[in-house]
């Protein structure tokens, strides 16, 4: 009887585990999507080694705009790009949809409890606290110091071509760009000085610059499965991974969050004093702090929430810049049409603003060069830096569709009821390439289309800017995308109108890794980091 018993077992789960899953068996179930690779991964595996936005393209051509997929140990998860879907996501149902569980302790480990690990209440004041230091006149009056920090690395690289055969040269430009963000960026929002174009060996500065890459790189099965379980682990065990756990990924969240906390204590300290004082800057911290001040409790943050925002402001305020800097001057190199026309318009703008007796480029400058606005939205569209997001059904929820869907049982259905707890991938590469929006010749860079209005369809209002999904939308639209935006019109002015960008051979080897961004790198060269190889010359000024 004894030797029987595992036999009975096995023939018990034989006839109840098809019983569970008819029984158990959702909507979700029902919806087309690929077969797991495994039992205990899923699709993770191709979804997170693949090239970003790889497998979103073909999962999204296959299936469509809504595709389930598998998470570890069978879990139905669900893949969304359907605009009027994400529409619903991000808007009408934001507080309904939450980030992952596991997204959330990452976050922790990224920034701390700050704006992006934040949720329900905690995120609305928070956004609610931050959002006047980034308004649009708070980040116009950046513009001026985005492009001293663009002059200044221009200036870093007519040094080297001087001195240069040919007087030209091929750069890194992904390494230049990170190196100047992140200083234009704790001067903009700490009014803090980091100079790694001066000094390489700033501590601050290396900790943060190769953070994401160094986290979040090539991660291996066992990394996807740790990612899974951090939700499930007591707090006190939590906290011990976190902080004492061997691991080099690891490592890098302890050095960035040991720098960036003691420099952050130290400027909240300063920024208190001099606010106590009526010297108060305009640099974000400041406008935190002097928010902090308030007697309504709705309006402040305690110290570790400070820590946290800038801790978030410095990784996100600077990468996501750099990288979308990168794509952007790529797909110039790439398209020699473009970068001419670009380099023209920046060059009759200037001579307009030299006759009127001015001698810098204002926001209202960048405002009146459509083919600029056009190039910068192409390259956005195309290689958004922040390619996709993760949510989480708070409660039991319903997904309007844009276009009916037919299930695998031959249902016909133009909505989807999901469960609490049903984990979504909002794919910003899928809404930014849907051909029914940007026209079947999606995924093709063409600053073209945004200069024809009848080549782009609105469907349904999503995204900030351009309406599209790269600074995402809702209730999580980027808090400072404004900043962004007019920090990339400095730097793309600047460096068009200076130099001329060309393609290397080992640039045609460049892929779109996946390391919390969309970062460039090279071919069988993933361990080197960001990489973007281009050759740079100073563009002839003979036209003028």
């Amino acid at each position: 009887m004894t030797l029987a018993s595992p036999f009975v077992a096995l023939a018990l789960l034989a006839i109840l585990y098809p019983l569970y899953r008819k029984f158990t068996r959702t909507l979700i179930s029902d919806l087309p999507g690929p077969e797991p690779e495994t039992f205990i991964l899923g699709n993770l595996r191709q979804y997170f080694r693949s090239q970003a936005g790889e497998i979103e393209f073909e999962w999204q051509e296959a299936y469509g705009d809504v595709v389930r997929f598998k998470g570890p140990f069978g879990e139905d998860r669900l893949l969304v790009s359907d605009p009027k879907a994400l529409q619903y996501i991000y808007h009408t149902a934001g507080y309904r949809f939450g980030k992952q569980a596991e997204k959330r302790q990452i976050s922790i480990m990224l920034s701390g409890k700050g704006i992006l690990w934040a949720d329900g209440e905690d995120h609305k004041r928070h956004r609610r606290i931050m959002t006047p230091a980034f308004g649009s006149k708070e980040s116009k009056a950046f513009v001026p110091l985005f492009f001293a920090y663009a002059a200044k690395l221009g200036s870093k690289w007519k040094d080297i071509l001087a001195t240069s055969p040919k007087q030209e040269s091929v750069f890194n430009v992904s390494d230049w760009f990170s190196r100047a963000t992140l200083d234009a960026m704790a001067v903009a929002a700490f009014d803090y000085q980091i100079d790694l174009l001066e000094n390489a060996d700033n501590e601050l500065g290396k900790a943060y610059s190769k953070l994401l890459v160094g986290a979040f790189g090539s991660p291996t099965e066992g990394d996807l499965l740790q990612q899974f379980f951090m939700p499930y682990l007591p707090k006190f065990l939590l906290s011990y991974v976190r902080s004492s756990v061997p691991s080099q990924r690891l490592q890098y969240f302890r050095n960035a969050k040991k720098v960036a906390v003691r420099v952050a204590k130290g400027l909240i300290d300063s920024k208190t004093e001099a606010l106590n004082l009526g010297k108060g800057s305009r640099d974000v911290m400041s406008l935190l702090v002097h928010a902090n001040a308030s007697e309504e409790a709705k309006t402040r943050m305690n110290e570790e929430e400070m820590i946290s925002q800038m801790r978030t402001i410095l990784l996100a305020g600077f990468e996501t810049t750099a990288t979308a800097l990168s794509w952007c001057i790529l797909e110039v190199a790439r398209h020699t049409s473009v970068q001419d026309r670009l380099r023209r318009e920046i060059r009759a703008k200037e001579r307009e603003i030299k006759a009127r007796g001015d001698t810098e480029f204002t926001s209202n400058d960048f405002d009146a060069m459509p083919y600029l606005q056009a190039v910068l939205k192409e390259a956005l569209r195309f290689h958004p830096p922040a390619f996709n997001t993760y949510r989480e059904a708070i409660v039991n929820d319903v997904i309007p569709l844009s276009k009916p869907i037919t299930t695998l049982s031959g249902k016909v259905i133009t909505e989807i009821p999901v469960p609490k707890g049903m984990k979504v991938v909002t794919s910003i590469n899928g809404y930014n390439r849907h051909k029914s929006i940007f026209g079947e010749d999606s995924h093709v860079f063409d600053p073209e289309r945004w200069l024809n209005p009848g080549r782009i369809e609105k469907m349904v209002n999503v995204g900030v800017f351009g309406n599209l999904m790269s600074f995402a939308g809702g209730i999580r639209s980027c808090i400072a995308w404004r900043f962004a935006v007019l920090e990339l019109h400095a730097f793309i002015v600047e460096l068009i109108n200076t130099f001329e960008f060309a393609l290397t051979p080992e640039a045609q080897m460049v892929r779109r890794e996946s390391c919390f961004v969309m970062s460039p790198m090279l071919e069988s060269q993933v361990d080197k980091g960001a990489q973007l190889p281009l050759r740079v010359k100073l563009a002839s000024r003979e036209e003028d």
